[in-house]
């Protein structure tokens, strides 16, 4: 049998009708990692129809830098328009178009990309009709159409900061800015910072009006035991028992910190194996055969219904596991011996128990899946490529109440995958 790959970005969009898809099916292909002890795995398949296709108003995806589904199963996605290249939008010029022009056609001139009904002259008009950066938040729903959309700076507030213009004149931001989407049990929208100088995360209703900020930009954090300002949150989780807002504070900072999802007061912090991070003590690079005292990258972060908190270190390549109080429960690692990082996020199966997790690898393009209470790896879906259902840039992952899953993608993909829950199967011998 085949497996199925399904890749979900999250995006709030406007209300948009006449969408249409093409409806192709691919059998389920069943995990190719052995599981010991006749384990059942989960099965998915790449769901071609969604998103809907076209976007609203000829937008185009920049990175997805976040992917979560609400109470309601809609999902949600975070996105960064800076990143998409000049080529990938509207431009009004052979020069900021990227095309390797020395200097823009004359008023008149035609621009050789066409017919020549776009001239390509100043104040002439675009070079072409597609397309237009999303908005940095959209909604979707489960048939895959765009319903809401916002973000953006705005006043009372530091919206995230872009990444340096890359020194390619084709090319959009470098890699940093919005980082990470979480909607919470009371419908609030909660939005991760990574740009350069950003200590923020940002609080907002469900239609995109500020309600609090968390820390402060313009590169004031002063390391992992800063209880005032956050060093580059990559992913947030919010516990619906305590109203206690968990950050994975770990681009430059290597810790998870917690504050009150109403005030916003700091509660308390920690890194690896619960101990106080030390930045000093963060190795360098990467040695398989070690298992570090503190945290490397921390990317994501997860709340299962039981109460345990999941911490991805990225770098490090585990994931570790704390009480909500910070004390240590347990660890796994995940594909061990990847330089660069595998674990990117981590999301949970939708049974009562949640008895799978399932990690987003977006160094070796895969979904890996994992028995929770072990962490053991008994499976994986994915690929390298391109095409629907393979991965480039898998960087973040979610589930709805069905139990499928969502990927959403950066780099030059640009995109969210859905993958369809087909059941549990044995692994393939």
């Amino acid at each position: 049998m085949k497996q199925v790959l399904s890749v979900a970005v999250l995006l709030v969009g406007i209300g948009a009708a006449g969408y249409f898809a093409l409806h192709v099916e691919a059998e389920p292909q069943r995990a190719t990692v052995p599981a010991t002890g006749g384990v059942l795995i989960p099965q998915f398949q790449y769901d071609k129809t969604w998103p809907k296709q076209p976007l609203p108003a000829q937008w185009k995806l920049g990175q997805v830098v976040g992917v979560h589904v609400d109470t309601r199963d809609n999902v949600w996605i975070i996105q960064r328009p800076g990143t998409l290249k000049n080529s990938e939008k509207e431009a009004t010029d052979l020069a900021s178009y990227g095309a390797g022009a020395s200097t823009a056609p004359t008023p008149g001139q035609t621009s050789g990309l066409g017919d020549g009904n776009n001239t390509g002259g100043a104040g002439q008009g675009p070079l072409a009709s597609c397309c237009k950066p999303a908005p940095p938040v959209i909604v979707f729903d489960q048939q895959g159409t765009a319903f809401a959309s916002w973000g953006g700076p705005g006043r009372g507030f530091d919206w995230p900061t872009l990444g340096p213009k890359s020194p390619d004149p084709a090319m959009g931001t470098g890699p940093f800015g919005e980082h990470g989407i979480f909607s919470d049990h009371n419908d609030n929208v909660w939005v991760g910072a990574d740009g350069p100088g950003d200590g923020q995360i940002l609080k907002f209703t469900r239609w995109g009006k500020n309600r609090l900020q968390i820390g402060h930009t313009g590169g004031v954090s002063t390391g992992s035991n800063d209880t005032e300002n956050l060093g580059g949150a990559q992913q947030i989780a919010v516990d619906p028992e305590t109203n206690e807002v968990f950050v994975a504070d770990g681009l430059r900072n290597h810790r998870v910190i917690v504050f009150d999802g109403i005030t916003g007061k700091y509660k308390r912090h920690w890194g690896a194996y619960g101990n106080r991070p030390d930045d000093s003590a963060v190795p360098a690079t990467y040695d398989p055969n070690v298992r570090s005292r503190q945290f490397g990258e921390v990317r994501g972060i997860a709340i299962s219904r039981d109460g345990l908190v999941y911490v991805c270190d990225r770098t490090n390549n585990r994931i570790q596991v704390f009480r909500r109080d910070g004390t240590f429960v347990k660890e796994g690692l995940v594909s061990p011996k990847t330089r660069g990082g595998a674990v990117y996020e981590v999301a949970f199966s939708a049974d009562p128990a949640q008895k799978y997790a399932y990690v987003v690898d977006g160094m070796n393009e895969k979904v890996w899946i994992l028995l929770r209470d072990s962490l053991e790896t008994i499976g994986s879906f994915g690929y390298g490529g391109n095409g629907g259902g393979a991965f480039r840039a898998a960087h973040s992952i979610a589930t709805d109440s069905k139990g499928n899953i969502y990927v959403g993608e950066t780099w030059e993909s640009k995109r969210v995958q859905r993958f369809l829950y087909k059941g549990l199967a044995p692994a393939k011998p």
